[in-house]
């Protein structure tokens, strides 16, 4: 940081500033944190984990409410992991932090055949664990680094293999009502998030459990996003607005919208469409591509 020229400095600062106001806004949004709320902040000593942290810990110092950061690592017992690297971070943060030890890595290794697909066992053991530990230190939210492509993400892995519409939501209550899961990130790019770390000199951790795996299909979603955004820029940021703006009655599931008691309702004198049939014969072609237009719109 202290090597960066002006130019570099005034850049930065327009990404810290960027990403700033990206949290902040679905911290907003989404009532991610309350007065009085003590946040756990997961960290795995990858980029997001470690930007959330700093960004929090940012804005926490000029939000117009109180709440506490407790930073918390799982040790999963990888063969490796840099045990002194988190903690020797934190300590220079003078940050709260908690480092939980579970060898899940075993478990993983036990239970999954070789050259399989590791990441759903693992998380939902990383997940249990969190969750137990987050009661015991009294945490109110469990902050995750999620980002905006993640979620985009995994609406697709959902979406192709799954057979369902669903991604990751910014806050998220546990099925069993006792933990509230925030996603402060979930507005942010990843390439930005990317170059932030890069920026920051944090002390990456790489993922040898599951990160060297060559045929996730989540890899291949992110390809296949990231293909699409240099065709047409902009395409995963419409897609994650569209996730939040949906209209059941155009869809087909059952349960969010009623179907089956849709009723016709003639009384009333209708409202004049955008053109009756034999009107369009009459009409000038910027006046039937109106038209469409109404038609292509959802009611």
């Amino acid at each position: 940081m202290q090597e960066l020229n002006s130019k570099k400095r005034i850049d930065f600062n327009k990404l810290q500033k960027r990403l700033r106001r990206n949290v902040g806004n679905a911290i907003a949004d989404y009532a991610m944190i309350e007065d009085g709320d003590r946040v756990m902040v997961c960290l795995s000593g990858g980029k997001d984990s470690y930007a959330m942290l700093d960004i929090l810990l940012g804005l926490q110092h000029n939000a117009p409410i109180q709440f506490e950061l407790v930073a918390v690592n799982m040790d999963q017992k990888q063969p490796g992991f840099p045990e002194e690297v988190l903690p020797a971070y934190l300590e220079k943060l003078s940050v709260e932090y908690h480092i939980v030890e579970k060898d899940t890595y075993s478990i993983v290794r036990e239970k999954i055949p070789e050259g399989k697909t590791t990441c759903g066992l693992c998380s939902r053991l990383r997940r249990g664990t969190l969750y137990a530990f987050a009661e015991k230190i009294g945490a109110s939210k469990i902050a995750l680094g999620h980002h905006r492509d993640d979620i985009v993400e995994t609406m697709f892995l959902n979406l192709f293999y799954g057979g369902r519409l669903a991604a990751m939501p910014p806050k998220l209550l546990s099925d069993d009502g006792r933990n509230i899961v925030i996603r402060p990130m979930a507005y942010c790019k990843e390439r930005d998030i990317t170059k932030y770390a890069r920026l920051k000199e944090f002390p990456i951790i790489p993922c040898n459990l599951c990160g060297s795996q060559e045929n996730l299909q989540r890899k291949q979603i992110k390809q296949m996003l990231i293909d699409w955004e240099k065709v047409s820029p902009g395409r995963v940021n419409s897609i994650f607005r569209a996730m939040q703006n949906v209209a059941p009655s155009q869809l087909a599931d059952r349960n969010l919208f009623d179907f089956e008691t849709l009723q016709l309702d003639r009384d009333n004198a209708r409202a004049p469409y955008a053109f009756d049939q034999d009107e369009i014969s009459k009409a000038s072609g910027e006046q039937v591509l109106k038209f469409f237009d109404v038609l292509s719109t959802p009611n």
